[in-house]
């Protein structure tokens, strides 16, 4: 649709857009095309697919708010879908991602209601992430291990509480510093920043 036909509705938008600064506008396109390298994935372990996809078009304000807001806190890249999926991405390449493939599983895991469900699905959590020599063995003590096989046995939704904080606890401690840290992260940070300065500059 052409903005210079009479009444055309796309009008105002594109008057709203033309209006930004051409360099924050820059900006936002390369911080898309970085989001964009890490998010649209295919699906990734446990309930993280639904995250593959960030718009930010009307929303990069909020986009690039949230970018910033991973660093506050490793509860905050969790509530994240997309820093999550961020997160995945990073961890893929220490080749550690069961820790967060196991802790989304768990977070799964506990909505489930039906007794029979969460029987079957605690044996194949155990199975895929928990038993020694497991095809995604994450990295647990033996007594934790030796908890969680009993647990088992009267399978509840808490049944990988301790499992799962231990995991959490060893991502937040070790992995959420060096994603803070790596290149990819500190480079959507700066886009973020850069642009955020630029419209408050220009307001």
């Amino acid at each position: 649709m052409s903005c210079w036909m009479p009444r055309c509705p796309a009008l105002s938008m594109c008057r709203g857009v033309a209006a930004l600064p051409i360099t924050c506008l820059e900006r936002a396109k390369e911080l898309k095309s970085r989001l964009g390298i890490l998010l649209h994935k295919p699906e990734l372990g446990h309930r993280i697919g639904a995250a593959g996809k960030l718009q930010l078009g009307c929303r990069q304000r909020d986009s690039s708010r949230e970018v910033l807001e991973w660093r506050e806190s490793f509860d905050q890249l969790l509530k994240s879908k997309n820093g999550v999926t961020a997160f995945h991405t990073f961890l893929k390449t220490e080749f550690s991602e069961e820790n967060l493939d196991f802790w989304l599983a768990c977070e799964d895991f506990k909505k489930t209601r039906s007794k029979t469900k969460l029987a079957s699905k605690a044996n194949r959590i155990f199975e895929e992430f928990v038993q020694s020599e497991a095809p995604r063995e994450v990295n647990i003590d033996h007594e934790t291990r030796e908890i969680t096989r009993k647990n088992l046995s009267g399978a509840t939704s808490a049944c990988f509480n301790e499992a799962q904080a231990k995991t959490r606890t060893l991502m937040e401690k070790d992995s959420y510093p060096r994603f803070l840290k790596s290149a990819s992260y500190r480079d959507m940070t700066k886009q973020a920043t850069s642009c955020g300065t630029s419209k408050r500059l220009h307001t």
